[in-house]
């Protein structure tokens, strides 16, 4: 069952961040700033009922996984999960911070756009190490 849900939100987190990062990011530059403005600000609060429940559950059933079986792959999807949370809270919650507050708008935009390859990757190799884990055993 925990396996089962991993696999759930691994899955939802790797599909959401490619749609982010090739389509939703990448729109920004299309809008004119008051436009972007108030879109942002739907965006967040529409896309984090999405990413909070994926993200969160993906952090419990990782920490289970690593602590009741403690091996490489364990261990490396936990550092690579930690990584996303990291980097979510000390790079991108800042850049949707300045887009709200109308700060640093084009550079919060250039930045988002290019270090969110950053969570594409490490979102894209969590799946693959879930799916390995998943049905290595299954």
């Amino acid at each position: 069952m925990l396996e089962t849900i991993r696999l759930i939100c691994d899955t939802g987190l790797f599909v959401l961040i490619w749609i982010v990062q090739l389509i939703i990011y990448p729109s920004f530059s299309y809008y004119k700033h008051d436009d972007l403005f108030k879109w942002h600000d739907t965006y967040t609060k529409r896309i984090a009922v999405i990413v909070i429940p994926l993200m969160v559950g993906q952090l419990i059933t990782s920490s289970i996984q690593v602590y009741s079986n403690p091996y490489f792959y364990t261990i490396t999807s936990s550092l690579l999960v930690i990584g996303v949370w990291l980097s979510t809270f000390l790079v991108f919650v800042p850049l949707h911070t300045n887009l709200s507050k109308r700060e640093e708008v084009e550079l919060s935009i250039k930045k988002l756009k290019l270090h969110n390859w950053l969570r594409t990757v490490l979102w894209s190799l969590i799946f693959i190490v879930t799916c390995y884990l998943k049905f290595k055993t299954s």
